[in-house]
């Protein structure tokens, strides 16, 4: 199959050779093949045998189209690179749709440590572990085991022993290494194992069929988000600490205000796209 890339917003290089005239040009994106896409012009490219399309439509570096033409078997699949796609994946997850500030999921572990910055760095490297490995494991339970054999009214509990091994692992080592930072964590460490995202990600990506490289971008992309948010929260929450804050609002109060400051700010990132 030949090749062809998305040039700008209404634009395809295509390689090969093309009729002059669009009106036998067939071109619509993979997952809605019903739907034509209207082309509005064929010019030569930059390099010999190269073509330039315009298409009428607002084109999309993140989706996959298919070209052909009427008549011909010629064929053109443009699709995004795996890199593009893993980019886009952890950037969407960790900014654009942070699971803290955008869908509030795992508040709990939000809240009970980010008092302090160094709790909040420590887990929330642990996180991005523990939520990578179990991401991935979970993917690959999923796709070679749960879903073929149709098991998939299995997933939370299959989801929660692969995540429950992992934090218990993270538990150990953490432990072994720094004491203190063990001590610190306390319950939220083994809360890890019930934690709204490090689950949703999962099934997240069993609902979507996701493929492994959105399966690591997402489990990557939300421990870096979650991490993130920690940080952040972490930072302000020393800086109130130090301030003559109202008695009626110390403590949780202040801190559900600052999320919500956060969770606007974040709202900047909407309609972000790099691809």
């Amino acid at each position: 199959m030949a090749e062809a890339t998305v040039l700008n917003d209404h634009e395809l290089l295509v390689e090969g050779t093309l009729p002059i005239g669009p009106e036998v040009i067939r071109l619509v994106r993979a997952d809605d093949a019903d739907i034509l896409i209207d082309i509005t012009g064929v010019k030569s490219g930059p390099e010999p045998g190269s073509f330039i399309v315009t298409a009428a439509e607002t084109l999309s570096g993140q989706d996959h189209y298919l070209l052909n033409i009427a008549g011909s078997d010629a064929a053109w699949s443009i699709a995004p690179s795996a890199m593009a796609i893993l980019v886009s994946v952890i950037i969407s997850s960790a900014l654009i749709n942070n699971f803290v500030f955008t869908r509030y999921l795992g508040l709990c572990c939000f809240f009970g440590v980010s008092r302090k910055r160094d709790t909040a760095i420590g887990l929330g490297l642990t996180y991005v572990v523990v939520g990578v490995l179990s991401g991935v494991m979970a993917w690959v339970v999923q796709t070679f085991a749960l879903g073929p054999l149709s098991l998939d009214f299995l997933q939370i509990i299959a989801f929660i022993g692969i995540v429950a091994c992992f934090v218990q692992g993270a538990d150990m080592i953490v432990k072994k290494l720094n004491r203190v930072l063990h001590q610190k964590f306390g319950i939220f460490l083994m809360l890890i194992t019930t934690n709204c995202i490090i689950l949703a990600v999962p099934l997240l990506n069993a609902t979507n069929e996701a493929g492994f490289t959105e399966a690591f971008g997402l489990s990557l992309g939300s421990g870096l988000g979650f991490a993130l948010a920690l940080f952040l929260m972490s930072c302000a929450r020393e800086r109130v600490d130090m301030a003559p804050v109202p008695r009626v609002f110390q403590g949780l109060p202040v801190a559900f205000i600052l999320c919500g400051l956060f969770a606007m700010s974040f709202l900047g990132f909407s309609g972000l796209s790099f691809f």
